[in-house]
């Protein structure tokens, strides 16, 4: 496989919806950086970084924000620098594949989102209600609550679970998630004030996210059959496999699997491909 058609392959026909976000921010962090870098390095001036920092990151002046109204969703796919994005989309993986293993895919950008949602929300109501942030027009920017939601259910579910850190070993989930929490409120009065709180908003949806589905309220299902249109008839047929054109067996996608791992995505036939396409909406 190309790199292209890797990525492409693993954003929109692996199922995991860790990779689709991861994808969607790094393809947004390109899209911004790499022409405004240019444009900087010919033209010593960078539009395109000008325009995006004023129309697409999070502003705290409630006046601005009315203008801006979309800007509560566009600022959890923008960020700062190269640092920034790298271990927030680390973290996203290591937490996101554990999230997904025990309660699937369709719950993923459903959280991230809730909890990107709840830390603007924590920013805007402290930076305007709060006396320390008084007269502070300051933006926000980053996928970190959304993550830190993802991060925290996870501990939340599964605080046992320990994850092999460099240099220190294997870490129990609930110490990783309190580390960050206690990093977070202790840096909540320093230079990063707003990014801080809004790592504890998406910390809290995260954790109250975990306790409600363990009492049978599952907050990201109930969204997701707003939306989710009804389904249709459709005509079954055979396809080569001698199995129905509904969900594929495990087993097929298996074989599928290794023969792309061994031979390319170019290698595949058509009905594989088709295959490969059925398991992919069939998991979303």
């Amino acid at each position: 496989m190309t790199a292209w058609q890797n990525l492409q392959y693993k954003m929109l026909h692996s199922g995991s919806k860790v990779n689709l976000l991861i994808g969607i921010n790094i393809i947004v962090f390109l899209l911004i950086n790499v022409p405004d870098t240019l444009a900087q390095f010919l033209f010593r001036t960078g539009v395109i970084g000008y325009y995006s920092n004023e129309y697409l990151q999070l502003p705290s002046n409630l006046s601005v924000l009315l203008k801006h109204f979309w800007t509560p969703v566009t600022y959890m796919f923008m960020h700062a620098g190269w640092l920034h994005i790298l271990f927030n989309m680390l973290w996203l993986y290591w937490f996101g594949q554990i999230f997904e293993e025990y309660l699937g895919k369709n719950r993923t950008v459903g959280l991230y989102l809730m909890g990107g949602l709840c830390g603007a929300f924590f920013f805007l109501l402290c930076y305007n209600t709060l006396p320390i942030f008084a007269h502070q027009d300051t933006s926000l920017v980053g996928a970190s609550a959304g993550v830190m939601a993802i991060i925290i259910a996870t501990a939340t579910l599964l605080p046992d679970y320990s994850l092999s850190l460099f240099l220190i070993g294997p870490v129990k989930l609930k110490w990783i998630a309190l580390f960050f929490v206690l990093i977070d409120f202790l840096g909540i009065i320093g230079p990063n004030s707003g990014g801080e709180i809004a790592h504890l908003g998406g910390a809290l949806i995260g954790f109250v996210y975990i306790k409600q589905l363990q009492k049978g309220n599952d907050w990201v299902a109930r969204i997701s059959g707003i939306f989710r249109a009804k389904p249709k008839l459709k005509v079954v047929s055979k396809n080569s496999y001698g199995k129905s054109a509904g969900k594929p067996r495990q087993e097929e996608i298996d074989l599928i699997l290794d023969k792309i791992s061994q031979s390319g995505y170019d290698s595949l036939s058509k009905q594989e491909k088709e295959v490969l396409f059925r398991a992919s909406s069939n998991e979303g």
